[in-house]
């Protein structure tokens, strides 16, 4: 089995077919799903998902895009709806100065926050970090100083040092399918250094479709591809991708039940 560990259920992309890409999840051997919120005010559609689906489960958090629109939700508000059994992880939230480096203090802000609940919680922070890799190892160096908590670094597509403070902090570290991409070699030789005991795998759909369904439309049972080339880049088989990286996403959400099929 495998976990797709970050995807948008949510989205509108899925709107008019969400059973049958469950479905089509399942008979391709993802047997379970972490769908990702990426505004708090609209968690609710989120909830509503992961409780329709027993193999769903979900996140509760403000994506750094959103951040200045959220702050005036508090490390408390995050952790009250933590509460809800399918919420198994604080997030998305973390740094994207690519698009948005305007917001900086905001997203700083909001990250802060949401390490604050993953500190509190024990959930795991699932964070996003793009074209900011200086401060984000700031961060997390600063923040586990004040105490630890767990945390993943999803998507990555960052430098190797970001990959191996996160590693040595005690994070997980994430590909999803820019890691099959025909000139991904450096991010394949980052995933070559991970750790087998910190790696996940995700779709982040819609976004992202792995070789070779690049341009298309993503969605979970894509996550199949994914760990395929991770196995070939780690020198094991698809097996023991699958059954390392399941065994890491439930020691990583922690509070994510097994599903039986």
């Amino acid at each position: 089995m495998l976990i797709d560990s970050h995807c948008h259920l949510d989205f509108p992309d899925f709107e008019d077919e969400r059973n049958e890409l469950v479905a089509r999840a399942r008979e391709a051997g993802v047997g379970q799903m972490v769908t990702i919120s990426t505004r708090v005010k609209k968690f609710q559609q989120i909830i509503d998902i992961a409780e329709k689906y027993e193999n769903v489960f979900c996140s509760v958090g403000t994506h750094p895009a959103n951040a200045d629109e959220e702050l005036d939700l508090s490390t408390d508000d995050l952790i009250r709806l933590t509460g809800h059994p399918k919420v198994v992880a604080i997030g998305e939230a973390g740094l994207d100065y690519h698009y948005q480096p305007e917001k900086a203090e905001a997203q700083k802000t909001g990250l802060r926050r949401h390490i604050d609940a993953a500190r509190q919680t024990g959930l795991p922070l699932v964070i996003h970090s793009r074209d900011a890799d200086d401060d984000m190892a700031a961060i997390l160096k600063e923040e586990t100083g004040s105490g630890a908590f767990p945390f993943i670094l999803h998507c990555f597509s960052s430098g190797r040092a970001l990959a191996m403070t996160g590693v040595e902090l005690g994070g997980f570290v994430s590909f999803s399918g820019i890691l099959t991409f025909k000139k991904s070699d450096e991010l394949r030789s980052i995933a070559a250094e991970i750790p087998m005991d910190r790696l996940l795998v995700e779709t982040d759909a819609p976004y992202l479709a792995p070789t070779p369904y690049r341009g298309k439309r993503n969605e979970p049972s894509f996550v199949v591809n994914t760990a395929r080339v991770l196995a070939e880049v780690k020198g094991v088989s698809e097996d023991e991708i699958a059954t390392q990286t399941t065994e890491n996403a439930f020691r990583c959400f922690s509070k994510m039940t097994r599903v039986t099929a």
